[in-house]
């Protein structure tokens, strides 16, 4: 008997993401702490009522080892950010009201740039908790690869056991669709990940380019900024640093929706077309091979789809700090997060910081 559209479908699916996966057998060595070493690093920290949660932040960076100076660029906040970042003697730069085209952050990153005197900066975001030796060390890593662009992936951290139980899921959705950080051999420059939670780049190389100006408008602006990179040919990195940078959960399986949910198809980064297949090979070797085995009707394409889910769970927990059972059973969840996905890919209007983009 000739196999159905949906098992063909599904085993071209499976073909699809195992190369992917794959990657991960052999990726390279994680951002290790060092010493500082001479290097002018100026920290950036884009900024939008952000009083509650940057004070953490602060209080490790500035001062921090290797950082000359810490500019916070309060982005029009209506709460007392730019007070908070004073007294913590960080440098407060007013973004201001940002021009026609630009998204908010993008404008934000794009002050902090003007405003650095460094040859080295490091943006990180204010729900970021890195060691003191995370600027120094980014850099130093991509000084020694002669990277242009370096971002690194961090440990989620939080309480909420809804917020670890779906981001865990939503993370496996990005595994499955670019590979894992640090790939000995980088994907293709328009299929690159980058994570703007921390990234360190050379000022000159920015300046080069125009800065910001070449990603105004994008509300990813940083897979946009890494794949237009590339794309001039600079080196882009991504690579692991979980020992060194913490990054806050959402307080509530509801907001990881809403916050990660946003971002998470990449809207504005790729082209329509390619995130739907993203979507639709996503469903096929996700959720649907579970639902398979828990009606009782699982195939070999099913077996291994699940045996390849369960790798990824093992792979990805050193991404959380707490591997209890909400992570362990973050499986449950991924028909949440492959809709997370759909929901960013098919929604052309969204909201960032109180602000609407239309894409």
């Amino acid at each position: 008997m000739k196999p159905s559209l949906v098992t063909l479908a599904r085993a071209a699916a499976v073909s699809v993401v195992m190369p992917r996966l794959a990657r991960a057998a052999r990726t390279r060595s994680p951002v290790a702490c060092v010493e500082p070493s001479g290097h002018s690093i100026s920290v950036v920290i884009p900024a939008r009522d952000e009083a509650a949660r940057i004070q953490p932040l602060l209080d490790v960076i500035v001062g921090a080892p290797g950082v000359t100076e810490v500019i916070v660029v309060d982005d029009e906040s209506s709460d007392s950010t730019g007070e908070v970042a004073k007294r913590s003697g960080a440098q407060v730069v007013s973004a201001g009201r940002r021009p026609e085209g630009w998204a908010g952050k993008t404008w934000a990153l794009q002050c902090g740039l003007d405003a650095a005197t460094s040859d080295w900066i490091v943006a990180l975001d204010a729900d970021t908790r890195p060691r003191p030796e995370l600027p120094v060390s980014v850099v130093s890593r991509a000084e020694a690869d002669g990277t242009d662009l370096l971002t690194v992936a961090g440990r989620f951290d939080g309480d909420s056991a809804g917020a670890r139980w779906l981001q865990s899921a939503m993370l496996t959705t990005l595994v499955y669709r670019f590979g894992p950080p640090g790939q000995s051999r980088p994907p293709v420059f328009g299929r690159m990940l980058a994570n703007g939670q921390c990234m360190a780049f050379r000022r000159g190389t920015l300046l080069a380019i125009g800065g910001f100006k070449t990603v105004a408008g994008a509300v990813v602006e940083d897979v946009a900024l890494a794949r237009h990179l590339a794309a001039t040919g600079r080196r882009v990195d991504f690579l692991d640093a979980a020992e060194l940078l913490k990054v806050e959960l959402h307080d509530s399986l509801v907001a990881s929706w809403h916050g990660w949910g946003r971002s998470i198809g990449l809207p504005g980064v790729e082209p329509i077309c390619r995130q739907l297949l993203d979507v639709a090979v996503l469903a096929l070797t996700l959720p649907l091979p579970l639902v398979r085995l828990m009606v009782g009707r699982p195939d070999p394409i099913d077996l291994v789809s699940l045996t390849a889910r369960l790798g990824t769970l093992v792979g990805t927990r050193a991404a959380f700090s707490r591997n209890d059972l909400a992570y362990w059973a973050s499986p449950l969840a991924d028909v949440i997060a492959v809709a997370a996905v759909a929901k960013s890919v098919l929604t052309r209007r969204h909201v960032w910081s109180g602000r609407t983009y239309q894409l």
